[in-house]
């Protein structure tokens, strides 16, 4: 896959990112006429600095700054399997915001969850549920509004009939799911690899719009994730949340913040048809894809249940809106479904966001998380922009 194909197709966007430029350190950045410039000062040190702003486009339209080089040749070294170190390359385009997520927030995601469930993290026993789950609660849960009273009269018809679960709990209750996925700073970016628990042995990616959220409220911008997901161990207990969804370089965002304006807003996100291509070493393709007006609780909704009176994120905050599709091609062997092998590149993609592509590795072999809050801070301060 072409990493350098990774822009929205709008020449217009207004783009925030993060680039780590050797000898120096990591670089707020936008892009410009071609080219990336540097627009790291002290006034906006960090990527939270601009997306806290009143007006975040507004500073990024205004920001002056060093170009460090073209779009082409930046995006040319992401991939992390043959970057040149010695060379600028992307970096996950948030530093100091909390990394959150949704879960089932899409029928289709909401039905593989319960199959996961009732599988017990068995991949060989997916196919039979999956038949059998859809003929008891049908495929069409879209129309149902989340908390409703036409939705808590579903709810009591499938627990009459034994098969309520803690998903179509938070698919089809009042209340959203929401989590934490990773730490500040330990998100990885465009061209990174995205690393698997050894463990697992059923997982896959999950594409999802990340909506990027001020510390009042307010949803600034939009970018692109992989919500890494192992399967076999969320399915054998919910508990397990934190091992199947936290591990080193399992949060993969980017390539970059795309600011709302005039141009760009939440109409736009609403809209969104996200593709998912798997490309293995194998010789495996899968193609995928859904919309983001399939979603059951909106963006906004979503932030409502993550933050206000009874949470607080002062630097900001970004939320993956849920998964919209999950791969189940068979692909070692018929009824086992999907998993991921080794080397897979994952490419999630819409026009007016880009293109997010990473290469799967093993969390073990993936390179560790090392460059935390700590670290930023002394880096930023020896620059003098602090």
């Amino acid at each position: 896959m072409d990493m350098t194909n990774a822009l929205p197709e709008d020449a217009g966007a207004r783009l925030l990112g993060r680039v780590w430029r050797p000898g120096i350190g990591p670089a707020v950045v936008t892009v410009r006429d071609g080219d990336v410039i540097d627009m790291t000062s002290r006034d906006h040190p960090t990527v939270r600095d601009v997306t806290e702003a009143a007006d975040p486009a507004a500073v990024v339209a205004a920001a002056e700054g060093e170009a460090i080089g073209s779009v082409a040749d930046i995006l040319s070294n992401a991939d992390e399997a043959t970057r040149d170190r010695d060379k600028p390359y992307p970096l996950a385009p948030i530093d100091l915001q909390a990394v959150k997520a949704s879960g089932v927030t899409f029928v289709t995601s909401l039905l593989e969850r319960v199959i996961e469930e009732q599988a017990r993290g068995d991949p060989s026993r997916a196919a039979a549920l999956r038949e059998e789950i859809a003929g008891v609660i049908g495929t069409d849960l879209s129309k149902l509004t989340p908390g409703s009273e036409e939705a808590m009269e579903l709810k009591g018809v499938l627990q009459a009939r034994g098969v309520w679960s803690q998903y179509l709990e938070v698919g089809i209750g009042p209340d959203a799911e929401i989590f934490s996925k990773a730490q500040p700073m330990s998100a990885v970016g465009h061209g990174a690899f995205v690393g698997l628990h050894p463990v697992s042995r059923w997982n896959n990616p999950e594409p999802e719009v990340v909506v990027v959220v001020r510390s009042d409220g307010t949803i600034i911008g939009a970018t692109l994730g992989n919500d890494v997901n192992l399967r076999d161990v969320e399915g054998r207990s919910a508990l397990l949340l934190g091992k199947a969804k936290d591990n080193n370089a399992s949060a993969a965002l980017g390539p970059f913040i795309r600011l709302y304006d005039g141009s760009f807003g939440p109409a736009d996100v609403a809209a969104a048809d996200i593709s998912l291509t798997i490309e293995g070493t194998d010789g495996f393709r899968l193609e995928g894809g859904s919309s983001m007006s399939q979603i059951s609780r909106s963006p906004t909704a979503l932030v409502g249940a993550m933050m206000g009176p009874h949470h607080q994120y002062p630097d900001g905050v970004v939320l993956y809106c849920g998964t919209m599709f999950a791969p189940i091609e068979d692909r070692d062997g018929p009824g086992e479904g999907f998993t991921h092998h080794d080397g897979d590149v994952v490419a999630i993609a819409t026009p007016t966001l880009g293109a997010l592509i990473n290469r799967v590795t093993l969390s073990t072999t993936a390179p560790p998380w090392t460059f935390g809050v700590r670290a930023l801070m002394s880096n930023l301060a020896e620059r003098g922009l602090l």
